[in-house]
């Protein structure tokens, strides 16, 4: 049973509040990633917990999953907001979410831990906060979930926003793009050079069929010294596929390993169900006995100059890795090249 703290709030109020006390107000918004990004209360934290989560709380959730920014889990902590808000679809009421769902499990969590502050759901959710006030909501792009990131000194990851802006590009260093999708325009193909990758995000998709080619391009880009940046529309699903097939190829590495590389870089990274299972396949194929391929691979090169560049997960990276702290250990793997060569 939730707190009595909780109340309900129309949408008017909420939007009162943003004006008067926007500061010291903190709105959670429960719906789904891509529901979010689509259009959401501005300034709004999205809220995002995945089944395993949801299933393991039993009812007693930490605030860091509730809360993933640091800053203002802090903030929650001592005090400093008045109130805290929730919304997911179109809860009218406690009793229409189930047990488990994402903004119950969240209320439970802010009615132990959010310090004085007044605790809210909006009544009838997102939906109805859309047809309340225009001015409250607005689609976002989906840069709003972090820039571009950087997987090899080579190699960005991110999505067709960050591809229309050529300032963003320039400043990164960007000499080609590699555009993963069916109808994600090339805007700069005068000053870029651009691989097409006409895929669709669906389950029909054959995206396995192109990882040779574009590993090729990125490798030939990077050997005329360049910088390649991949993308997709939402830097997701597709966009992530090809770095991963990537890393495994020219690493030989399973994809579990390559896969935490990336999401530790950009952490929304989530392949459909499809590719996943293609990027299986494609890993008994890298990682098949064959001295030769590994003789000749990128990676062997890389490997062979030793302590002079820095490492993860045994992939070169430009950024500084710290391996002062014991907390970063996790940051260390045991993947090596196959002895046996």
């Amino acid at each position: 049973m939730v707190n009595l703290r909780v109340c309900a709030l129309e949408c008017e109020a909420l939007r009162a509040l943003l004006q008067e006390r926007g500061a010291q107000c903190l709105v959670l918004d429960c719906r789904s990633f891509f529901s979010f990004n689509a259009a959401h209360i501005r300034g709004s934290c999205n809220v995002r917990l995945s089944t395993i989560v949801r299933r393991r709380a039993k009812g007693a959730l930490a605030l860091e999953h509730v809360v993933p920014n640091e800053e203002l889990r802090a903030r929650l902590r001592q005090g400093l907001f008045h109130t805290v808000v929730l919304l997911d679809e179109r809860s009218a009421d406690l009793e229409v979410p189930k047990r488990d769902s994402t903004m119950l499990l969240a209320l439970g969590t802010l009615c132990r831990e959010a310090r004085g502050a007044r605790i809210c759901f909006l009544k009838a959710g997102r939906e109805r906060s859309g047809r309340c006030r225009p001015a409250l909501t607005g689609a976002v792009p989906l840069c709003s979930q972090g820039g571009p990131v950087e997987i090899l000194p080579f190699l960005y990851l991110g999505s067709a926003y960050h591809a229309s802006r050529k300032d963003m590009l320039d400043a990164l260093g960007i000499t080609a793009l590699i555009n993963v999708s069916a109808n994600c325009p090339n805007h700069f193909e005068g000053h870029y050079q651009y691989k097409s990758i006409p895929v669709e995000d669906n389950h029909k998709a054959d995206i396995s069929s192109w990882f040779n080619e574009a590993i090729d391009f990125i490798d030939s880009v990077k050997n005329e010294g360049g910088r390649v940046f991949v993308h997709c529309q939402a830097g997701i699903s597709r966009s992530a596929t090809i770095c991963l097939a990537y890393l495994m190829r020219t690493n030989r590495v399973k994809l579990d390993e390559a896969f935490e590389f990336v999401k530790q870089r950009r952490s929304i990274i989530s392949p459909n169900f499809s590719f996943m299972g293609q990027l299986l396949q494609f890993e008994s194929q890298v990682l098949a006995p064959n001295c030769s391929a590994e003789a000749g691979s990128p990676a062997m090169s890389v490997l062979d100059r030793g302590a002079s560049t820095t490492t993860v997960f045994n992939f070169p990276v430009s950024i500084p890795v710290h391996t002062t702290s014991s907390a970063l250990n996790y940051l260390q793997s045991p993947i090596t090249t196959s002895p046996s060569c």
